[in-house]
């Protein structure tokens, strides 16, 4: 290529016009675009006739020339000068650009014109790449007009301007594009049905195609901006890929779930969503992913989410997990699509718990162990599957928590026993079981994991305070009578029980132990004491101190004390008065128990004995037979209770009677069986008597109803002594949120309670204001 430069006689560039240099400008981008090798010095050649036309000034009365720098500060009366200014200059050669461009597309456009399907995707992405490559070079040749007279005229505001590259790009859409577009697209989309429905296809191609209309896409409100949005692909391509996606999902789906079973289509489904999010990465834009996403799952798991929901079912009764799982997935994609799944998932677990309940019959009925057992296998199974297949999801933890709450609190044990009470207390006696010393007690680490077994029972108990009732009355038991299998354990549990329920519920449980830690060392000094007295007693003799407030136990029952145990509670209970002046000790004989050593029988035994046995067993020593009224004279034990004694020590082969053990009177005879074998020396008689039972039974429940009565009344003090004046309706709501905790408030009980307090003078009605109370300070 060649340029001709002149020089003034003063050293200056001579005037150049763009004619003089334009054959060889047109020359080198034919040359670019027609795809032939350029040299550097060539491309370099082309760059300098663009910059010394763009900095040199045509003065059309002969002035000197002289080198200027156009910038946005340029004034518009310059601008608008017909013969000098850079801005002709550079206005002129965009023109022949443009010009060359748009020339060039339509002679491009006769070859590909009349192509359709893969034969125009391919002469389009060959084209387009190249135009693309060429328009680059081209971009970088005109680099000095881009810097300087395109980017004033767009901060000028001037519309229609654009850098070369993006130029090209203009002129590619209006020349080009606009004419193949529609049979590009809809070759694309054919390509692409072809790919969905197993054919291999040649991925480049539609790539290629979706990089141009990507690469279309100008920001018209700032044309020298880097970035592009995405209109023209979105309107040309992304629409009517959703449209024809839409469509094909559609019918393939109906048809394969009318020859498939639904684990199928599942599984079907989850290829087909992947398969789609592939597609996106391999060849569209990733803007494309989310609104693919949700076209497919609309298709694919909407459309059919009742056909889910019944095969939901089907699978919970199979134990399907991996496909429960799957639909799971599947489903979570919708918008509350897992709603009713889990309310599915709520009821069947309800119902298997109420039918493991029911199908143990009565053994659930009578044995802790069997009714507890038999709920934690329902909840393992199914905490199980909401941890696996249901990814522990918040609302399936929730489902699985009100069914347990509902088949615990309410099934065929508690409705035989007519009380929702009955779980908490069969639970607090499968605790005394684990927590009592016997020949079957696990190790520690199997205790420790079991009562964290019996922990999640409790945490679906309403009645929490049955349950601490039970459980305090078997844990003092287990203490008083030294029967605790692990004092480890015994802390372990009441500390779950703490974390549960707060300090509150446990401090009385806590107060026991102290109880008996205090009592061990009273009895060493008991011991020290008669030790250094004259007159030492001359039985084993033992006692436990226990607070009146702390433990559950009754009063004793009234009886004349064996002379030989009087001598020792006259000693203790001086000795105890010399330590703690003020203090009074009520003896709990129901409670107490010793042992007996025989010299009546052909061996020599042991019996372990309650102190009223004991009191009977000791006449023995002064006759040996007596009837049941002289009995009830000489012990002081009335008569209903002295039958209870008598019965258990005729079942034990102690006593003899002509009288059925079961039809004893006042008048039946009761004679010391001096044939008495055993094959053990140590025997253990000492065995709860039912009228002692019955009314353990009804205190704890009497209790109970006035413990519920205070708390209920201290609550709606509370909730009042803050709010002042509510209606009855909050005050209801506020109590069984308060109390929901411990236990479950029946509505007519607080009623009962809100009269009381009125009539105390905490509350009043308001006049008035029906149904609203207010607080009496």
């Amino acid at each position: 290529m060649s340029s001709q430069r002149g020089q003034s006689s003063h050293g200056s560039k001579a005037p150049i016009d763009l004619d003089q240099i334009w054959s060889d400008l047109l020359q080198g981008i034919e040359k670019v675009y027609n795809k032939q090798a350029m040299s550097k010095k060539q491309y370099m050649d082309l760059y300098t006739h663009v910059y010394d036309y763009c900095t040199n000034v045509n003065n059309q009365g002969g002035r000197g020339n002289s080198v200027s720098i156009p910038s946005a500060a340029t004034s518009k009366a310059k601008k608008s000068q017909a013969s000098g200014g850079a801005q002709f200059v550079g206005h002129e050669l965009y023109k022949r650009l443009k010009d060359y461009l748009k020339s060039h597309l339509i002679n491009v456009l006769k070859n590909g014109v009349d192509y359709m399907d893969e034969p125009v995707l391919k002469f389009y992405t060959q084209q387009w790449e190249e135009y693309q490559f060429s328009s680059k070079v081209l971009n970088g040749v005109c680099a000095y007009l881009n810097r300087h007279w395109v980017k004033r005229e767009c901060e000028e505001g001037q519309k229609g301007i654009y850098e070369i590259y993006q130029l090209a790009l203009v002129t590619w859409r209006e020349n080009l594009f606009r004419h193949l577009h529609k049979q590009v697209t809809n070759a694309v989309l054919k390509l692409i049905e072809r790919e969905r429905n197993g054919e291999p296809i040649n991925t480049r191609l539609v790539s290629g195609v979706m990089n141009c209309y990507v690469e279309l896409g100008l920001n018209e409100e700032d044309q020298t901006a880097k970035g592009q949005n995405l209109s023209v692909y979105k309107d040309s391509f992304e629409n009517s890929f959703l449209e024809d996606t839409e469509r094909f999902y559609t019918r393939e789906s109906a048809e394969f779930l009318r020859h498939n079973p639904v684990t199928e289509y599942m599984k079907r489904a989850e290829q087909r969503l992947a398969e789609e999010q592939k597609r996106v990465q391999t060849y569209l834009h990733e803007a494309t992913l989310d609104k693919l996403s949700k076209t497919c799952e609309k298709v694919l798991i909407e459309k059919h989410l009742e056909i889910f929901q019944a095969e939901f079912q089907h699978l919970l009764a199979d134990d399907k997990h991996d496909d429960l799982g799957r639909m799971y997935q599947l489903v979570s994609r919708i918008s509350d699509g897992l709603t009713e799944l889990r309310t599915l998932l709520e009821d069947h677990i309800t119902q298997q718990g109420l039918s493991a309940i029911e199908r143990e019959g009565e053994a659930a009925h009578n044995d802790p162990k069997v009714y507890v057992t038999t709920i934690l296998d329902v909840h393992r199974k199914y905490n199980a599957l909401v941890m696996s297949a249901f990814h522990n999801d918040a609302g399936f933890v929730a489902a699985l928590d009100k069914a347990c709450g509902k088949f615990i609190n309410s099934n065929a044990v508690t409705k035989a026993a007519n009380s929702s009470s009955k779980s908490p207390e069969l639970l607090a006696k499968y605790c005394d079981l684990l927590l009592k010393k016997s020949a079957k007690n696990p190790e520690e680490a199997e205790l420790e994991d079991t009562l964290n077994q019996v922990m999640v029972v409790f945490k679906y108990i309403e009645d929490k305070d049955v349950f601490q009732r039970f459980y305090s009355k078997m844990l003092a038991k287990r203490l008083v009578q030294h029967m605790s299998a692990s004092d480890d354990a015994e802390a372990s549990m009441i500390s779950k029980l703490k974390q549960a329920c707060g300090f509150e519920y446990t401090s009385k449980l806590q107060r026991m132990f102290q109880d008996i830690g205090v009592s061990k060392d009273l009895n060493e000094q008991f011991k020290r004491h008669l030790a250094n007295s004259a007159e030492p007693l001359d039985i084993d003799f033992s006692i436990q101190v226990l607070s009146s407030g702390s433990w559950p136990f009754q009063q004793s029952v009234n009886f004349s004390l064996p002379s030989e145990l009087e001598r020792s509670v006259q000693r203790f209970t001086t000795f105890y008065s010399s330590q703690h002046s003020g203090r009074k000790l009520h003896w709990l004989y129901q409670m107490s128990k010793g042992e007996l050593v025989t010299n009546c029988f052909k061996n020599r035994y042991t019996l372990q004995a309650s102190t009223l046995q004991m009191a009977v067993l000791l006449q023995y020593n002064v006759s040996t037979s007596w009837t049941a009224n002289q009995l009830s004279d000489a012990t002081g034990i009335k008569m209903d209770l002295l039958l209870q004694v008598a019965q258990i020590l005729l079942k034990s082969k102690l006593l003899s009677s002509e009288d059925d053990e079961n039809d004893l009177q006042q008048t039946s005879q009761l004679s010391l069986f001096v044939g008495y074998k055993n094959k053990k020396l140590r025997v253990n008689i000492n065995i709860p008597m039912k009228a002692e039972l019955k009314q353990e039974q009804e205190a704890t429940q009497r209790h109970l109803e006035e413990d519920r009565k205070l708390l209920i009344q201290a609550a709606i003090v509370r909730i009042m002594k803050m709010r002042k004046v509510l209606k009855h309706q909050q005050l209801l709501a506020e109590v069984l949120n308060q109390l929901s905790s411990r236990f479950k408030p029946r509505v007519h009980i607080i009623k009962k309670c809100i009269d009381i307090l009125i009539e105390k003078e905490y509350l009043e009605r308001t006049e008035g204001q029906k149904d609203t109370y207010s607080y009496l300070a």
